[in-house]
């Protein structure tokens, strides 16, 4: 860990966990012996709010998970660290937040230190067999992580006599299938859900089409719990159930808008199950069939195992143990972070505790939905939003999905559970603010943020090290006056004078931040202009690209297209393309005129995935925002699957 936290009993402070741990063996325990070891074993879906009947969901039908529950601890407040997919794996992987990794960009591919391991390593390393069926997509590479690791892995293939930790990863709830009209789906679901009983949340329109898809949502919720339910039989048959805890959970909230990509608690709360047969009741301090309260984050599910197995948890793991041999007292507050989803960037920061929610965007001038391939008509749920918008029919939280953010919000979970009503204007609650904007400031500056970079400008610096390290050495990433910056972006009562020094600053940390901030202002004055003229040969491409987009809307296309088409044409690593590409696609018909360079760029990327992308990582998110830039100036693009 960082200077200021050597080791996780002084990093509590941060995590909002007490500040004694409860060390019933103690850190220095010696690993128990095999046979005494549990054997554990995870199920996860993807793109799941809290929707079982077990968790009070009249509408849902989920008799597997609902037994597990009885027979087990349901949690009522967990919470992923993130509300998309890879960084919420990375973190679930290696117990530190994906923001202190460098992790925390969808679907990215980043050097990890030698000496970070993911935790199953630590497990095999104890004598556990380690299985993955089969995703990964934890923004690293996986290789020698797993015994096995493909969609036919399985605790059945373990040699006689191991302990072993196993995953199944279920599917069937992606966003995708929620999103598209396949029935052959649904061919083994003996009943449907009905449309016209289903309660539409209050940002949504409530029209018979979103009934359709909300419908849709719980059967496929329906068939993962069949699924669930096998793979629990499967475990019964072997006679291994009283030798396993188990735990359900799913990596963040369901795969529709307002959800997946958001900051808020829809985005962020996630199921939780963990049962724990009797021979391991002793780890647990809970009986079974009982609701635990305590806040538990996707940052503690490592050392958690780690607990569970008997070893040692890591120094430099960030998260707590809440079962087991090590465990921590209850947290007090869980942090979540939004970064680029897909090609679409973003930061936003968020706090979670019992009766609150505080979300801090440091980019408020961007809307929640941004215009790209990944929100666009080919998913129902988008199409019927935007139908509704264009329509005028939105409720009020429902259109503001289509506006630019406030800096801050802060929803009373009490009084607000939809988080509908921001409170960060209201005098009344100006010192619950201002307490949470000071524990949001600590745990960034504490964790390191990796993300106050932008991303390109974060891989430049690592080169030949790794954005761990990076981020903690003082002469690479000077985080406190970078994040100062950054808290400038949206702030009217800086003068604009200010902001434009800002751009002379020695570090281009600061000088991004800084045309963001005259970005969000939107100021055409002579001084900015030339300011922002000034830094389109910046050392920084970072810099230079968002002040030439910053030109654009300034009508400054001519000095500032050449460079996006130079940055777009990079090797200095591929995200700088990424971002020159999200670029050329937010800055809509001006991209006209460089349509050619944007066409020749697209061959370097391309591919098969979607019949159209390279690969998975960065060539698909730069196709999908050079393809959505094409769109914008009235060409045709066909894609086969999103």
């Amino acid at each position: 860990m960082s200077k200021q936290f050597p080791n996780r009993r002084d990093f509590l402070k941060t995590a909002g966990v007490g500040a004694t741990i409860l060390l019933l063996n103690g850190c220095q325990n010696q690993p128990v012996k095999s046979a005494e070891r549990p054997n554990i074993l995870w199920i996860t879906c993807e793109d799941m709010s809290p929707a079982l009947g077990c968790f009070g969901d009249a509408y849902a039908r989920t008799p597997n998970l609902d037994k597990l529950a009885s027979e087990g601890i349901l949690y009522r407040q967990a919470y992923a660290t993130a509300p998309i997919c890879s960084p919420s794996r990375s973190c679930l992987i290696t117990g530190l937040y994906a923001t202190s990794l460098g992790t925390q960009n969808l679907r990215s591919e980043i050097p990890r230190p030698n000496f970070i391991k993911a935790f199953p390593e630590y497990l095999r390393e104890a004598g556990y067999y380690c299985t993955n069926n089969s995703k990964t997509d934890y923004n690293f590479n996986p290789d020698g992580i797993w015994d096995e690791n493909s969609n036919q892995a399985h605790w059945r293939n373990r040699p006689s006599g191991k302990p072993f930790f196993s995953v199944f990863n279920l599917g069937i709830t992606h966003e995708g299938p929620t999103n598209r009209l396949d029935e052959k789906l649904f061919e083994k679901l003996s009943e449907r859900h009905d449309p016209t009983l289903a309660q539409v949340p209050p940002y949504f329109p409530d029209t018979p089409e979103m009934r359709k898809i909300w419908a849709r949502c719980y059967d496929l919720i329906s068939i993962m719990d069949q699924q669930a339910g096998e793979i629990l039989q499967q475990l019964e048959m072997d006679g291994l159930k009283e030798d396993t805890i188990i735990f359900f959970f799913s990596d963040h909230g369901f795969g529709l808008p307002r959800y997946k990509r958001w900051a808020y608690r829809t985005g962020l709360h996630v199921l939780l199950i963990v049962s724990v047969p009797p021979k391991f009741q002793h780890l647990a301090k809970i009986q079974p069939g009982k609701e635990a309260e305590n806040l538990v984050s996707f940052v503690d599910f490592a050392p958690t195992v780690l607990s569970l197995a008997g070893i040692p948890i890591p120094s430099r793991m960030e998260g707590f143990a809440f079962l087991g041999n090590e465990i921590a007292p209850t947290r007090e507050i869980v942090f979540g972070a939004r970064s680029r989803a897909d090609d679409v960037y973003d930061v936003s920061r968020t706090i979670i505790d019992k009766k609150f929610v505080y979300i801090r965007n440091f980019m408020p001038h961007l809307p929640y939905i941004q215009r790209a391939i990944i929100t666009d008509d080919s998913k129902t749920s988008y199409k019927e939003i935007r139908r509704a918008h264009l329509a005028g029919e939105l409720p009020p939280a429902g259109e503001a999905m289509w506006h630019p953010k406030p800096v801050e919000e802060l929803y009373n979970l009490e009084k607000d559970p939809n988080e509908l009503n921001n409170l960060a204007q209201s005098v009344e609650y100006q010192p619950i603010l201002m307490q949470y904007r000071e524990q949001m400031r600590n745990w960034i500056l504490q964790t390191h943020d990796t993300e106050f970079l932008h991303e390109a400008e974060m891989m430049i610096r690592s080169k030949d090290s790794t954005p761990f390290e990076m981020a903690r050495n003082t002469e690479k990433y000077n985080l406190p006056a970078i994040f100062a910056a950054a808290e400038t972006v949206g702030n009217p009562s800086i003068p604009l004078e200010d902001l434009v020094k800002l751009l002379d600053d020695s570090d281009s940390g600061v000088r991004f931040w800084a045309v963001m901030a005259l970005q969000a202002r939107n100021s055409s004055t002579q001084s900015v202009i030339e300011a922002l003229v000034n830094v389109l040969d910046d050392l920084s491409p970072s810099v230079q690209i968002a002040a030439a987009e910053t030109l654009c809307y300034l009508n400054q296309d001519a000095k500032a297209l050449p460079v996006l088409v130079r940055n777009l044409n990079s090797d200095l690593h591929p995200t700088v393309v990424l971002q020159a590409a999200r670029s050329v696609q937010c800055i809509g018909l001006k991209a006209k005129p460089i349509l050619s360079e944007i066409k020749s760029v697209m061959k370097k990327y391309s591919g098969t995935v979607w019949g159209r992308y390279k690969d998975w990582l960065y060539s698909m998110f730069i196709g999908m925002a050079l393809d959505q830039t094409l769109i914008n100036c009235g060409e045709k693009v066909e894609i086969k699957s999103n």
